[in-house]
């Protein structure tokens, strides 16, 4: 890992915060799936618009490992800090999870800052959430078996997503939670220990968020589910941390209130890894491990 870093910090690339935010999108797009491991193909791959509430169709992409009908199906929810991030540059992971789960996973373009600010992404996430339970039968979907996953930003839209499920009475297997942010103000100690990085650091941080939400609105339960009232009755958890990360901790505390409340929670911390590592599988074997794992957590979800 840290051989890799070091190579990533000789690279001649300007730091993401110092661009804009259209000049991020782009350098991001470019560089997805340098690190990420081969791209498996799939019997089935469409392209498919969800509507959101305001009636903007939401672009997404639906990956089945066979071409029965009946599969159970995974919501997921791209990172990026709300900012950069799209179905393409997440295209190799939700092929992975299909391919090693034996469910379908439909990835969504959800709608990014700072063109489209806070709530707007947990609006989309929800929205296609229930578009899924309600429309994912004419898809040949098993609507009765329903996941919701995403890794960083996107973990956080999961976690917020299963809180919604469980308040509107839409019971769902599983919240596949990679890495979540979950606080309100990053003020953890691993945020501390990791302020200056490696791949995420506190700068990037605060980029990130500075395009996404005012800071009157942070502490919304919606930007930071640890902060949510009650979050009893949620769906089973699974989470997959870096312990190398700023979000480590939070992720910690979320399992940790989770398990309070009552709630089943599988956690694993994947040791010397950093923020981003699931894109990293052609050189980092915890990579490729997380994707058995996490897909294995679906397995199970969907055949209880």
């Amino acid at each position: 890992m840290r051989q890799l870093i070091e190579r990533m910090a000789r690279a001649p690339y300007p730091p993401m915060h110092t661009l804009s935010a259209q000049a991020a999108k782009q350098a991001y797009a470019q560089a997805a799936g340098v690190l990420d491991v081969p791209k498996p193909a799939l019997p089935r791959v469409r392209d498919l618009r969800v509507p959101a509430r305001d009636g903007h169709p939401l672009p997404a992409r639906l990956y089945e490992p066979t071409a029965e009908g009946g599969l159970p199906v995974l919501l997921y929810l791209h990172g990026g800090g709300f900012t950069i991030g799209s179905v393409e540059s997440h295209d190799t992971l939700c092929r992975v999870l299909a391919l090693h789960s034996g469910a379908a996973v439909l990835s969504l373009d959800y709608r990014l800052a700072p063109e489209h600010r806070f709530p707007t992404a947990v609006h989309d996430a929800w929205d296609a959430l229930r578009w899924l339970a309600g429309e994912g039968g004419a898809l040949g979907l098993d609507t009765a078996r329903i996941a919701v996953g995403g890794d960083s930003a996107g973990g956080t839209l999961a976690a917020v997503s299963a809180l919604h499920a469980r308040d509107e009475g839409l019971a769902l297997a599983l919240q596949l939670l990679i890495y979540p942010g979950t606080t309100a103000h990053q003020d953890t100690p691993s945020h501390a220990a990791f302020a200056h990085g490696p791949v995420l650091d506190k700068v990037l941080i605060d980029w990130f968020f500075g395009h996404y939400i005012d800071a009157a609105d942070r502490g919304d339960w919606r930007f930071a589910p640890l902060l949510a009232d009650d979050v009893d009755g949620a769906a089973p958890a699974w989470f997959g941390l870096a312990e190398c990360d700023p979000l480590v901790d939070e992720g910690v505390l979320y399992a940790d209130k989770l398990r309070a409340a009552g709630v089943p929670v599988d956690l694993e911390i994947y040791r010397g890894v950093v923020h981003g590592f699931i894109a990293m599988g052609r050189a980092i074997p915890e990579a490729r491990q997380l994707h058995l794992d996490a897909a294995a957590a679906l397995r199970r979800a969907f055949e209880a």
